[in-house]
């Protein structure tokens, strides 16, 4: 028996199953194709606006969502991407990832995220099952110099794209900033107020970011020149506020110690904060202290930091848009796109004590 329910409708329609894009197109009078490339993010520009605008408030009312399942079906695609970052509590990620995410999205994609962290030997792990779950591609914030991965993505022909860091032989296609150059503003900006005992806490070498901004550090002294035997580089083994504390540390124990000095990022700036605080010296009377990134909140550091700016957010829409015409094209050359920094001068540096 079937029995009436309070609308009128059957008991068996009432627990019919959910609208189908047919159902919309037979509501609005189009085919269903007009419909999915209506509702396709990546494809909407084929059809008319005011179409475009009739079906999707058609597919609102019927309660209609895209399948992504059968979508990825009929496409070959899942609409997924999936993105390695190397510490998702660094704050100098967030900003990165919200330009790739922020592109993606406008692309009809989502991402999975996932935090290597400091086990590096997970990351072709992760790369495995994240290809195995069907990603359309990969966006790597985490590569060595010499990382393995790179020559396993490019045996699995999955579209890649580096972020912020880049392999030793460029074989990815990457969105970085111009290292060398970020190191140079900070060195001239040191010298320009009359510093010549400089220090670098410089990143761990085993990455493009910690060898090129040691390497721009160590040009930038020469080119103003500055004696040997006043500049001083200590290595950090890890991007963190406290290896950068351990590194101010040895800088400052030092016979004649430097009287500014300049992180590879903002973490190992806080750090030598933290060593300055230690000692029982004062920034920037005793030490003038330049970061690198301009993550957030430095400008309300006490005292505000003195920071390279780069452009993360920017260098996020730009990987995902590398990453989207390699999708479309798996043929097209690799690129590499470097991004200029800027100096931003807060109250953490001033000129040294006479």
């Amino acid at each position: 028996m079937v029995h009436k329910t309070g609308t009128g409708r059957t008991t068996k329609q009432a627990f019919s199953s959910r609208p189908t894009i047919k159902d919309v197109a037979a509501k609005c009078g189009v085919h269903p194709s007009t419909v999915s490339r209506a509702l396709s993010p990546a494809m909407s520009h084929l059809v008319a606006p005011d179409v475009a605008k009739r079906i999707r408030a058609a597919a609102a009312a019927l309660g209609y969502q895209v399948n992504v399942a059968a979508a990825g079906l009929r496409t070959g695609r899942s609409g997924l991407i999936g993105v390695l970052a190397p510490d998702i509590a660094d704050p100098g990620f967030p900003p990165i990832l919200s330009g790739v995410t922020e592109t993606l999205g406008a692309e009809g994609y989502a991402t999975i995220v996932v935090d290597v962290g400091t086990d590096c030997s997970r990351e072709q792990e992760i790369v495995d099952r994240l290809i195995a779950r069907g990603v359309d591609g990969l966006v790597l914030a985490t590569v060595t110099l010499n990382d393995p991965v790179v020559g396993h993505c490019l045996a699995a022909s999955i579209p890649v794209v580096l972020v912020n860091r880049t392999d030793a032989g460029r074989r990815l296609s990457a969105v970085v900033t111009d290292d060398e150059a970020g190191m140079r503003l900070a060195v001239e900006h040191l010298v320009g107020l009359g510093h010549i005992r400089i220090g670098h806490i410089a990143g761990p070498q085993n990455v493009s970011t910690g060898a090129l901004r040691r390497a721009g550090f160590k040009a930038a002294a020469a080119r103003a020149g500055l004696s040997a035997h006043s500049i001083m580089i200590e290595i950090s083994r890890a991007y963190t506020r406290e290896e950068g504390r351990l590194a101010a540390l040895r800088l400052l124990d030092r016979k004649l110690a430097p009287t500014a000095i300049v992180a590879a990022n903002d973490l190992l700036a806080l750090g030598i904060y933290d060593a300055l605080s230690e000692r029982g010296l004062n920034c920037p009377a005793d030490v003038s202290v330049v970061g690198h990134n301009d993550m957030p909140y430095v400008d309300m550091l006490s005292p505000p930091l003195t920071t390279v700016r780069i452009a993360q957010r920017k260098m996020g829409n730009q990987a995902a848009r590398l990453l989207l015409d390699q999708i479309a094209d798996p043929t097209a050359h690799r690129k590499r796109l470097v991004l200029e920094p800027s100096l931003i001068v807060r109250t953490s540096t001033v000129p040294p004590k006479r």
